[in-house]
C-alpha cells in the first residue's frame, strides 16, 4: 500500500510499504478515507523529536472498516468510523477513569503511557496517512459514523483536533459566560475557540499574527487578537476593562516565537498567566517536550520550561495538561456535528491526494497563507 513515510528533517516521502493486516484477534484494519496533517507532525516534520526514519505518518483518520479479527464483535466491516488518535485497551487503570491517552498497556516505550499511530514515542503503530490502518482494541477505540460521505469534512476532525480544543476549555475550568484567551490560531487552537464559543463563553479572544488564521476566527464570531500590532496581553486587558480574561487556552506549544521570530518556549504561558485574571485556570494542550536538543536555551533542551510560576501562585491560578483522550468527547462531538451545531471543516483549506502529501507538508510547515488545515484523501491519489 501507498503511505507518507518520514525520512528526516524536512523530508517525507510516498512508498510502498507492507500492508495493513490484522495481527492480533481485536484489530480491525481500515480503508482511510480522509487523513489529516496535524500541527504536531510538523515538530516531527522539522527534526524536533525522536522519530525513527521510516516511520509511517499520520494520527488524524478516519475511513471504512475493511476487515475485522476474530475478537471484535461490536464493529463489522463496511462500518464508517472515526479513529481516535489515542490507541487505548479500554481496561487499564487509566482507561477505566476515561483517561485514554494515558493508556498503560499499549505502548512499552520506558517512561512514556499512551500510545499513538505514527508519532514519536507513541509506540510502534503505523500511521494512517496511508491507504490502509491497522487499529487495535477496534471495539474500544473506533466510533462508528452515519454512512455515506455526509459530513466527511467534519468528522475527520473528531480523530484528534476538535476533541483536543474541546479539552483544552475542559482543561482551563471553563463556564458558560467566560471570557476566553485562546493562545494559537492552527487549527486546534481555532478548534478550542470554537468549543468554547458552543459552550457559551461570553467573549473570545484568538491570539495569532497570520492574517488567514485570524480571518478565521472571527468569520466564526471570536476577536482576533494580532501580537504582531501590539502586545497581546494589552490588547486582551484594554478589551477586558482591565480585569482579563477569566480562564485561557495554550494551543501553540513548546516552539512559540516572538514576532521577530525568535523562539521563546515560555512565551505563551508568560502571557496567559499575565492576561487572565486572579484564580482563572489555563488549559495546556500545545505540545511540549520532556527533552528537545534543538531548544533555543539550555533548560528548554532537557524539557525545564521558565515560565512566571511566581505569578502564577501569586494570582492563584490552576493549569491542565496534556493530550487530550478522545473517547471521552468524540461521540458527543460527532452528534454535535449531525445536529448543525458545530462545523470543524470551516477552517479546512486543502482537501490532496496522498501523493501530494510532502508539497502539502512543505506548504503547511511554512505557515504559507491560505494553508490552514490540509486532507489527504488516498483516493484522490488513486484517481490520479
Amino acid at each position: 500500500m501507498k503511505a507518507v513515510v518520514y525520512r528526516g528533517p524536512f523530508e517525507v516521502s510516498v512508498e510502498n510499504v507492507p500492508d495493513a493486516r490484522v495481527e492480533q484477534p481485536n484489530d480491525a484494519v481500515v480503508r482511510i478515507t480522509t487523513s489529516n496533517i496535524c500541527g504536531s507532525d510538523l515538530h516531527m516534520y522539522e527534526g524536533r523529536t525522536t522519530v525513527e526514519e521510516g516511520t509511517v505518518l499520520g494520527h488524524e483518520n478516519m475511513g471504512i472498516v475493511e476487515e475485522v479479527g476474530p475478537g471484535v464483535t461490536r464493529i463489522k466491516p463496511g462500518d464508517r468510523v472515526s479513529v481516535p488518535f489515542n490507541i487505548a485497551c479500554g481496561t487499564c487503570r487509566n482507561c477505566v477513569a476515561g483517561w485514554t491517552a494515558f493508556c498503560l498497556r499499549t505502548n512499552p516505550t520506558e517512561g512514556v503511557d499512551g500510545a499513538a499511530y505514527g508519532y514519536a514515542n507513541m509506540g510502534p503503530y503505523a500511521g494512517g496517512q496511508a491507504e490502509y490502518l491497522r487499529v487495535p482494541y477496534a471495539d474500544f477505540n473506533l466510533l462508528e459514523l452515519p454512512p455515506g460521505e455526509e459530513h466527511e469534512n467534519d468528522f475527520t476532525m473528531l480523530s484528534d483536533i476538535f476533541p483536543t480544543g474541546w479539552h483544552g476549555t475542559e482543561l482551563a475550568g471553563m463556564s458558560a459566560g467566560d471570557r476566553v484567551a485562546v493562545f494559537g490560531a492552527g487549527p486546534v487552537g481555532l478548534l478550542a475557540a470554537h468549543s468554547a464559543l458552543i459552550r457559551g463563553a461570553s467573549e473570545v479572544y484568538v491570539v495569532d499574527k497570520e492574517p488567514d488564521r485570524l480571518e478565521l476566527a472571527a468569520s466564526i464570531g471570536a476577536t482576533a487578537v494580532d501580537f504582531s500590532e501590539a502586545d497581546p496581553v494589552e490588547q486582551i486587558l484594554d478589551a477586558t476593562d482591565g480585569h482579563g480574561a477569566d480562564c485561557g487556552v495554550e494551543a501553540v506549544g513548546y516552539q512559540a516565537h516572538d514576532p521577530s521570530g525568535q523562539e521563546h518556549p515560555e512565551l505563551v504561558l508568560d502571557n496567559l498567566v499575565k492576561c487572565m485574571r486572579t484564580t482563572g485556570g489555563i488549559g495546556v494542550i500545545g505540545v511540549y517536550m520532556p527533552s528537545d536538543p534543538g531548544a533555543a536555551d539550555e533548560g528548554a533542551k532537557e524539557g525545564r520550561i521558565g515560565f512566571d510560576y511566581g505569578t502564577f501562585f501569586t494570582k492563584g491560578q490552576r493549569m491542565g495538561t496534556g493530550q487530550c483522550p478522545v473517547v471521552r468527547y468524540n461521540r458527543g462531538l460527532r452528534d454535535l456535528i449531525i445536529s448543525g451545531t458545530a462545523k470543524p471543516s470551516f477552517l479546512v483549506s486543502h482537501e490532496l491526494g496522498l501523493d501530494q502529501a510532502p508539497d502539502g507538508y512543505a506548504h503547511f510547515d511554512r505557515r504559507d497563507h491560505g494553508w490552514t488545515k490540509v486532507l489527504l484523501r488516498p483516493s484522490l491519489a488513486q484517481a490520479a
